[in-house]
């Protein structure tokens, strides 16, 4: 990539997105930061403003923008960047005309329309967003072969996957294995994950993340929605894609051969590595994060994933065999159920459940086929799950009424 390449982040003050400047501070003066997005929080924008000075930003709501300005006159930035709002202000990001490379790294749906348009404009895209793949990754994978668009993952396991198959024949790969962590109720009975707080669930043994991905990683619905991003990033389908739990998190991921031998990348922590390696591909730059000390590691453990537990993870099976639109009801349906859980209205037992409602009663049978569809079976299996929110709830409700007796 040329010197002082134009860069675009999608999500700037989301962990991946303060990350993602960390690493450009690092890499000195290989990339300019020309246009960035966020959601509500005006104040680590504005510093970030300060410091990157982007040409263009783009936020959330109208009020936003003038938080934001208020925020910049309070700080006394001499040259203000434009402001765009809503999904206009996001698309406008991604197709910013000075950046070569966007980096995707906003929550849920809300990603889908810019990161598209980014393919189309043949940028290269480091996606953090696994959302946007499994909603429509026929059309992501699509949009990027017609533009010529690279697209390359800054998730730890599929960026793990990137770089073990480089330069492996795809006829040598038996399979891809995912590795994860387990989440905070790896070892708890489902009884205690029934009785799970939000505060609980929060608590991500070894990863800082935001609310909605650590919640999926408690379900383990994140593992799900990787083994669907998986299947469109490097073309292996459901049977060949598998899910090992690994606690201590050092082996990103695996790829075993037709000869039995396996190809692993291990590496700390930090999902830094991932991001710079997305942002440098296809050179590999020294970074500032200490190696990881082979010498400390006194196990590395693995075992098999217990879906009954989990049941997340059977339902994003069947949502990739099943094909067509049902990874993006699925998808939905668990964006919906998340948020309630976080709102308190559900019980994190309760996800799998909305899910599974969603997916059973979802009409799979009008192949994929546009923007417009994938954004209306959004929309429809969203109120699905507002629907089976709703019923659950009023059974809780009857089951708690007192018994009159005559």
């Amino acid at each position: 990539m040329n010197k002082q390449t134009g860069l675009a982040i999608l999500g700037s003050t989301g962990s991946i997105g303060c990350n993602t400047l960390r690493v450009l501070e690092a890499l000195g003066d290989t990339f300019r930061v020309v246009a960035l997005s966020a959601g509500r929080n005006m104040e680590k924008l504005s510093a970030q403003i300060e410091r990157h000075r982007p040409e263009f930003v783009s936020v959330e709501t109208e009020e936003c923008a003038g938080l934001l300005r208020e925020e910049l006159r309070r700080r006394a930035v001499a040259v203000a960047p434009r402001i765009g709002t809503g999904e206009a202000g996001l698309v406008e990001a991604a197709t910013h005309g000075q950046a070569a490379c966007v980096v995707s790294a906003t929550v849920g749906a809300v990603g889908l329309v810019p990161t598209l348009r980014a393919l189309e404009a043949g940028k290269r895209v480091a996606l953090a967003n696994k959302e946007t793949l499994v909603m429509a990754g026929e059309l992501m994978t699509r949009a990027a072969s017609a533009s010529g668009a690279e697209l390359l993952p800054i998730d730890s396991e599929h960026n793990a996957l990137h770089q073990c198959l480089r330069g492996e024949r795809r006829a040598e790969v038996r399979r891809l294995i995912l590795t994860a962590s387990g989440g905070p109720f790896r070892t708890c009975s489902s009884a205690e994950m029934e009785a799970a707080t939000v505060a609980e669930a929060m608590r991500h043994p070894t990863w800082d993340m935001g609310a909605k991905i650590t919640i999926d990683s408690a379900t383990l619905m994140n593992k799900g929605l990787e083994v669907i991003e998986a299947h469109w990033l490097f073309g292996f389908d459901a049977d060949e894609i598998d899910i090992i739990v690994h606690p201590e998190s050092v082996v990103h991921s695996l790829v075993e051969l037709i000869d039995g031998s396996m190809l692993a990348q291990l590496g700390v922590t930090d999902m830094r590595h991932a991001i710079q390696y997305a942002l440098t591909y296809p050179e590999r730059r020294p970074t500032r994060l200490a190696p990881l000390d082979l010498t400390k590691l006194s196990t590395l453990s693995f075992a098999a994933p217990d879906a009954e537990r989990f049941p997340c993870l059977t339902h994003a099976y069947r949502a990739l065999r099943a094909g067509g639109t049902m990874p993006t009801a699925l998808n939905a349906a668990n964006e919906i159920a998340v948020q309630s859980f976080l709102g308190g209205k559900l019980k994190l037992t309760d996800i799998p459940r909305v899910i599974e409602q969603v997916i059973d009663q979802h009409d799979n049978s009008s192949p994929l086929r546009d923007l417009n569809q994938v954004l209306a079976i959004d929309r429809e299996a969203r109120a699905q799950a507002v629907e089976a929110i709703a019923g659950i709830q009023n059974s809780i409700c009857k089951t708690q009424s007192p018994i009159m007796v005559s």
